[in-house]
């Protein structure tokens, strides 16, 4: 307990014990009888005072700060060192690849030649017209659109004779230079020429070609 809080609680002790005299004495008088004279003196010889209280006491002061102690840093603690397990050494495994073996590509024999074509048989005998050829074609197998367009030249033509004395395969070689004109010769020659068949040594009519210059000429009345 502080001082002060010591000397307060003496002061009020003794003003408690004053009263309490105080007290004791005025009941004593009126028990023993004493007269209300000795009473009335002892009153007037009582004092009075008021017990006045202390002040409070001063707040305490904080307590001073601690000094400045340097921090110590933690102490630097090394990782444990890393232990590598020594791994069992991987063996691979070679397997010799045999080298590729060599297979020759057949190579095809080359295809035989095509056969000659057989020889011409030999004409032992021509083929012969029947009738006068000039009157195969005429001014008649004239076309009308050449004759519209007087459309003039000469064409040459080509033919074959079959073993029957008949025209096949007739063809232009040289063109007029009117296609309608070249049409034409071939078309009267084969409606109106008839031969006698070629034939061979032996006497077998055979085909032979022959071929013809028709000169086309306008008409002129």
């Amino acid at each position: 307990m502080a001082y002060s809080d010591q000397k307060m609680s003496g002061s009020k002790v003794v003003a408690i014990v004053i009263v309490a005299l105080i007290h004791a004495a005025l009941g004593y008088a009126f028990v023993t009888g004493l007269a209300f004279q000795y009473v009335k003196k002892v009153s007037e010889k009582l004092n009075t005072f008021d017990v006045e209280e202390p002040p409070p006491p001063p707040p305490d002061e904080p307590p001073p700060p601690p000094p400045d102690v340097p921090m110590t840093p933690p102490p630097v603690v090394a990782p444990p060192p890393i232990v590598s397990a020594p791994s069992a050494p991987v063996t691979i495994a070679t397997v010799p690849t045999p080298p590729p073996v060599y297979v020759p590509t057949p190579v095809a024999p080359p295809a035989p030649p095509p056969p000659a074509p057989p020889a011409p048989p030999v004409v032992s005998k021509a083929a012969g017209a029947r009738g006068n050829p000039a009157d195969w074609i005429t001014t008649d197998d004239y076309p009308p659109s050449s004759i519209r367009a007087e459309e003039e030249g000469t064409t040459v033509i080509k033919w074959t004779i079959n073993a029957q004395g008949r025209v096949e395969n007739c063809v232009t070689t040289e063109s007029s230079g009117s296609s309608a004109l070249d049409r034409a010769a071939c078309a009267a020659l084969a409606r109106r020429a008839r031969y006698t068949p070629a034939t061979d040594a032996a006497g077998n009519p055979i085909a032979t070609t022959q071929t013809r210059r028709v000169v086309w000429k306008l008409p002129r009345d």
